[in-house]
């Protein structure tokens, strides 16, 4: 399959997950090569009417240079060597690397660029940028990449292209906006979503292990409270509890982390629901420096002028939200284990009730590690306080924003693999089967995390498979994580 491009609205969070994800190659449709060829040659005539207006890159030099003009002829030759200097930028180094789909994202993204006809540019270069995506793809490294705009982790990106015929105004767009933050929120959008329907499917399977009274998570709440998140969370939890009975529920003394739960939940929601629009806002962004604006009334040739686009101010934001989000949704879970390892479990009918001493795996202790892990990432990105020069003085954090993000996620599959397992022993040890929309749930978890039966060594290896196979299907969206219908 292929996505074919005619415009903006073609840079959808979708089509980002057809890319990024799912590996399909990326076509420029015909109506976005005649948008780019009708801007290109409106630049042209804006250009040629006078070759000593100030244009940032194309009759200037770049960066903390960019007070050098450069005479009109050596403008061509000026943008050959500028996107030759600019590919020699990528010196970021450690940290490990950014996976190969978000490098893929990130090719998707900066076509964002060149389809409007915003970018100065002819078709062939966004077609070279789109063929990127049908072979080798570099690796870019996570260390090293923070500075003014995303020029750094864009010159890892486009090793490959070709890039000895550009022409004046070629260069900028290549390089310049801010398609990596577009990418990052894009990446952490695509696997929130389901990451947060893996955390609500569990915790109703906690839920149901407990015993916690069904009243908490009443529809009538949805209007009490008055906020579409967390009916929404609640709508989840009472979908995933359908069917389950009211009977034989805990009354008295049931933690806060069982009555607090849709309310934390829907904290997740807005958490999502706002990476989602930044990713879908930043992926159709013109973010070049300088922009081209096609002609109109006022300015009949147009203009080129330099903007601040190259500085996403929405991804950071929205990543640092969720990464507290998942951070907090890490400590519930560390609470409810604690919860079903403690507290008296409704027994099956004909079974005595009693203390859930056979409930426990084991594994409550390492979620203080997990927990503490969680809540330093939750630590506020902000604007980095390193002054590179004095022109390029004020530097983007999306890439920290995104790497604490990625460890407040992998502390919270870890955290649920971990309640999933013990929800699972707990309804063992009670003789009893969840609701039907969890059933599948329950299963999945049995398969990979067996009940525990005597003294076992290898828990710790089996919780590291479930939250692995949380990982993973957080990011394809697939099975094993289904629902029973």
């Amino acid at each position: 399959m292929t996505v074919v491009i005619n415009s903006r609205d073609d840079l959808t969070l979708e089509n980002y997950r057809r890319v990024a994800v799912g590996g399909e190659s990326v076509a420029i449709g015909q109506e976005a090569r005649e948008t780019m060829a009708e801007g290109r040659a409106d630049f042209l005539r804006l250009l040629e009417s006078d070759r000593t207006q100030y244009i940032y890159g194309v009759t200037s030099s770049f960066g903390p240079r960019a007070r050098l003009t450069i005479p009109p002829d050596q403008q061509r030759a000026h943008a050959r060597a500028f996107g030759f200097r600019r590919g020699n930028w990528a010196r970021g180094f450690g940290g490990g690397y950014l996976d190969e789909r978000v490098v893929r994202g990130i090719i998707f993204a900066r076509l964002a660029n060149f389809v409007a006809g915003n970018s100065k540019a002819r078709p062939v270069v966004a077609e070279r940028v789109a063929a990127l995506l049908d072979g080798p793809l570099p690796r870019v490294p996570l260390d090293g990449e923070v500075g003014a705009g995303e020029v750094l982790p864009m010159a890892h990106v486009l090793q490959g292209l070709r890039r000895d015929d550009l022409e004046e105004g070629e260069a900028n767009p290549l390089m310049n906006g801010s398609p990596v933050s577009a990418a990052l929120a894009a990446d952490t959008a695509v696997a929130a979503r389901h990451r947060l329907d893996h955390a609500e499917q569990i915790f109703a399977l906690s839920v149901e292990a407990f015993g916690a009274p069904l009243d908490s998570y009443d529809g009538v709440l949805d209007d009490l409270w008055g906020d579409e998140d967390e009916a929404s969370a609640l709508a989840a939890l009472r979908r995933y509890l359908e069917g389950a009975s009211p009977d034989g529920r805990a009354s008295a003394a049931v933690p806060a982390s069982y009555r607090a739960l849709g309310r934390v939940l829907g904290q997740s929601h807005r958490a999502v629901a706002g990476i989602e629009e930044a990713a879908r806002v930043s992926l159709r962004s013109v973010t070049d420096n300088p922009v081209y604006v096609a002609p109109d009334e006022g300015h009949p040739l147009g203009r080129a002028f330099s903007t601040g686009g190259f500085h996403n101010a929405m991804a950071y934001p929205a990543l640092n939200a969720l990464t507290a989000a998942w951070a907090d949704l890490t400590l519930l879970t560390q609470r409810h284990v604690t919860a079903l390892c403690t507290a008296a479990v409704p027994p099956a009918e004909g079974q005595a009730s009693g203390p859930a001493a056979g409930a426990a795996t084991g594994l409550e202790p390492v979620l203080g590690g997990v927990v503490e892990e969680a809540r330093a990432a939750a630590m506020p990105t902000l604007l980095p306080a390193a002054v590179n020069d004095a022109q390029d003085d004020v530097s983007s954090p999306t890439f920290s924003a995104y790497r604490r993000q990625a460890r407040a996620a992998e502390c919270l599959d870890s955290a649920l693999a971990v309640l999933a397992a013990q929800a699972s022993q707990a309804l063992l040890h009670a003789g009893r089967q969840p609701p039907r929309p969890l059933q599948n749930l329950l299963v999945t978890v049995r398969a990979i995390f067996p009940p525990v039966e005597g003294s076992q060594s290898d828990l710790g290896a089996r919780a590291g498979d479930l939250a692995a196979a949380l990982s993973r299907s957080a990011v394809s969206g697939s099975a094993p994580f289904g629902t029973s219908r």
